[in-house]
Formats: C-alpha cells, structure tokens, sequence
C-alpha cells in the first residue's frame, strides 16, 4: 500500500501504529513565535506543546516558526504542503520505535519574503514567548570575551536607521520597539540553545544590540524583558532521504520532513514568564529557580563529549556516533574525560548522580538506532570548541589540574582541519581554521595562535605543552594509539 502524504485530511486515516493528535490543530492558537525551526526544536519544545495539547490544555500555546536564513524556504514550502504537521519517531537503545504525527506549529512565517508580517507577529499581544534555537553561532558573541560583536554584515545592515531586518537580533528588537510604543508589554525571549547562561546571554546581546540602535529602548528592554536560563537535551540527527523512506515505508506516512530522534529528552527550565507560560511542569519539564548546574553539566558532559569523540573518531576512519562509543577505547577515552577532566569543575546538580550521568551518555551516544553522524557533530567547531571544550580547560588550569584529554581533542580538531578539503570543512571560520593548521606543521602551536577562539589559553604553558605532547603523540601513534597512550 502506498503511503499517505501528511497533511490534515490524512489524519483519520493514519495508520494505526501512528500516534496523532486528539486535538484539532486548526482549532489551536498561536501565543508563541520561534525563530530556528530545525530538528530539534520539533523534537524537542514542539514535542513537548503538542503533549500538552494532547492532554487537553495549552491550546493558545501554539507555535508561530520563523525562518531568517534563505535555507528556510523549503522548512516553509513542506510545513504548508503538510498543513504544518510532521512526524517525529523516536528510538529506545533496543530498537524499539514510536511514531508522533504532531501539530504543535500552527504557522511559518519566511522572513526575507514578508519581514513586515514578522515583525507584527511579535508586536501582537498574543505574542507572550519568543523562543530561539538558532545555534551557538547565532548570538554574534566574541568567543574569548562572550560579548557581543556587532562585526558581522547582517547585524550592521539592521544597525542602520530604518533597515528592515534580516537577524534575528534585528526583527526581536524592531517587534520589542512596536510594543513599547503601543503600550504592549514585552514577550519573554526563551533561549533554547546550548550556551551558559542562554538567557543571560540572550538579554546581554539584545541589549547591546538596541543600545547600538536606540539607547531608550535598550533601557526599556534591561528593565522590561525577561530572559529565562534553561537546559535542553535530546540528541536529533539531521534528517535523511533513507529516514524518510523509512517512515514512509514501515509507518505509512509520506512526510517530507520527518524527525528522527532518541527516546531520551530533558528539559530544564527557569520560571521567569511575567505574561505567563503553558503547563510545561505537567509533561515532564522541570521549571527550577537555578538551571546553571543542569546547564553546566549537560554542556561539559555531553556537547564537549561530543566533541571529544568526533575528531579523534573521523580520524580513525568512522562515521557513525555509535560506531565510536561501541569501540571500547574510545569509551575509555571519552569516560576518561568526562570523570578526569570534565566532573571536577561541575557543582552538584539537583537530582542527578553524575558518574550515572557519565554512563548513560555513553549509553546514549551508542544508540545505533538514532544514526547520528560524526559530520554533524563537526559543523561550526570554531563556536562550538570555545564554547564546550575550552572552559573545562580554563577552569581545570586554574585548578592545577590535568588537560591531557582536552588537548588531544585540540590536537584531533587540527588535524582533522588539516586533512579535510576546505570544500568539506563547514565552518564560518574555514579558511583562517586552514591557514592555521598548516601553519602548525611548519611551526608547532601555530594552530593555537587564533585568539577568536583561544584567547589567553595560546600563552598559557600548561595548555600548549599539553597540546604540543598531544600533537606529538597523535603523528606518532594515531588517535588509537594516543588515547591508550592516556589510560
């Protein structure tokens, strides 16, 4: 039998190993914009909404998506041939499936096609939560410092006087502008990516970027706006043509777009929504007063782990997460880190017994199911390295620690830069990431001096030795034999 292809005409007729939704999503009403729409916003906070709206509450919750980069026309084109349904199948670590049709994302709105239509979404008052997962690169923060850096093209071109945005900056600062001048409170901004202190952060740059443009509405928005920290976790691979022939052909469903992800999920959250909040507590989101041990944990933990499996993992001829943490000496490695390195600058973390943590992640990461890919793990290193990895270095040095994991991870990093065409290297700071680890080999350490990444860490002794011994060790021995080399 054929598959259906999703859409609401389609739901009475699902098949019947496919959970829908029991509610009617026309019916819903959007009281949340979110700019970032990808895989893991729908399975993750999306999940979450449509949970909730299965459990009869939440109904003017629903989703507004935004889409700023061109790339996000086809995110439009396939929410609107599907009536802005998808399916969302998750695995178990023993194989075990289970398929969601969910209709938590009422509308899509594509910036550059109709930014005037965006910009009176957020000035509307049904507007209470603008949420963001726009990546660790989305933030235009000066990795060293963490401040804002207003360099880039986009953020000057909305910086100018009557510029009609392109960033995400831009349109969250002219919907916040509108508000004001119509006496409309401010939305909260709900940062949903993997950076510390996300709200903090995502207040600081708003800030900095309406002080640049109006310095009145720059206070306004100190004063005014809430900007909640939270923790998000669940590990959602991009979506392939082999997961889509999948779900067609053992659920039924024809879905342009389907996400794939693992069964586990978790997500933490401060209570801070002065124009209120949906129910999240009542489908298993944990709403706290301090998210910054949860925070601190899952991005030293996990998004360094990941890291720290991905280099050394491409180099010994992988491809496939699972196919690295099913290796045992990269589960020594990566255990290693996380209990030498990584758990001696964490707090204790409410609820949590962290070396159990430690195991499960490696659980996690060896789900073959979830055919995560080592390629996405590499994507944007140059944000993501200084964001994860190197603040475990910072704060073990300053302990007197030992870095020896951290700096193969850094030597790995470079010489995977090193041996990948520049055409296969995704990364905003591609050629510079280049220039440098050629440069190593004429000069070792060279790859360090790149002080948009390293910063101080380039003159601090412990920390080049620490990565020279590591380069040393890896051309001698290999990622095996320099891991071993560790134990």
């Amino acid at each position: 039998m054929a598959a259906i292809p999703l859409n609401s005409a389609a739901l009475a007729s699902a098949p019947a190993n496919v959970a829908t939704p029991n509610y009617d999503p026309g019916q819903l009403k959007t009281g949340i914009v979110h700019f970032g729409v990808g895989g893991f916003h729908r399975s993750h906070q999306a999940m979450y909404l449509d949970r909730l709206f299965n459990q009869g509450e939440g109904h003017e919750w629903a989703i507004c998506g935004v889409g700023v980069l061109p790339g996000d026309a086809r995110m439009r084109d396939i929410l609107e041939r599907q009536d802005h349904l998808y399916t969302l199948v998750t695995h178990t670590p023993g194989g075990d499936t289970q398929p969601r049709v969910i209709g938590a994302i009422k509308e899509f709105l594509f910036a550059p096609q109709n930014p005037e239509a965006v910009i009176e979404k957020l000035a509307h008052p049904d507007t209470r939560i603008v949420s963001l997962t726009v990546t660790e690169g989305g933030y235009s923060l000066n990795n060293v410092t963490g401040e804002f850096d207003p360099g880039g093209a986009d953020i000057q071109h909305d910086l100018q006087p009557g510029a009609v945005p392109k960033t995400t900056f831009g349109f969250l600062t002219e919907g916040l502008r509108r508000r004001r001048e119509r006496g409309i409170a401010p939305f909260t901004v709900m940062s949903c990516d993997n950076i510390q202190g996300n709200g903090h952060v995502t207040g600081r740059v708003l800030e900095a970027f309406a002080r640049l443009k109006d310095p009145a509405l720059a206070d306004w928005i100190a004063q005014e706006v809430a900007f909640p920290n939270s923790m998000v976790d669940r590990i959602t691979p991009v979506t392939t043509a082999q997961m889509r022939e999948e779900v067609a052909q053992h659920f039924g469903i024809a879905d342009e777009w389907p996400v794939i992800a693992e069964d586990f999920e978790q997500w933490v959250l401060e209570d801070h929504f002065p124009l209120g909040r949906p129910a999240l507590e009542k489908v298993g989101v944990q709403l706290v007063a301090d998210v910054e041990p949860y925070e601190l944990m899952k991005l030293r933990l996990l998004n360094a782990s990941h890291q720290a499996l991905a280099y050394p993992g491409l180099l010994a001829g992988y491809t496939q997460v699972h196919e690295v943490c099913q290796d045992a000496d990269f589960e020594r490695f990566l255990l290693d880190y996380m209990r030498q390195e990584a758990l001696p600058t964490l707090r204790p973390v409410p609820g949590i017994d962290l070396g159990a943590y430690c195991r499960q992640l490696i659980a996690r990461f060896s789900n073959e199911a979830v055919r995560d890919t080592l390629a996405r793990l590499v994507v944007d290193a140059s944000e993501r390295i200084p964001k994860f990895l190197l603040p475990v270095a910072r704060e073990r040095l300053a302990q007197g620690g030992q870095i020896s994991h951290i700096a193969l991870v850094v030597a790995a990093w470079a010489e995977y830069v090193r041996s990948t065409p520049a055409a296969e290297l995704v990364d905003p700071r591609a050629a510079q990431l280049q220039q440098a680890a050629q440069a190593d080999r004429q000069t070792p350490g060279a790859f360090l001096n790149q002080p948009d990444i390293f910063g101080e860490l380039a003159g601090q002794p412990q920390f080049r030795a620490a990565y020279l011994a590591a380069c040393e060790s890896l051309a001698a021995h290999g990622p095996r034999g320099a891991m071993l080399a560790l134990a």
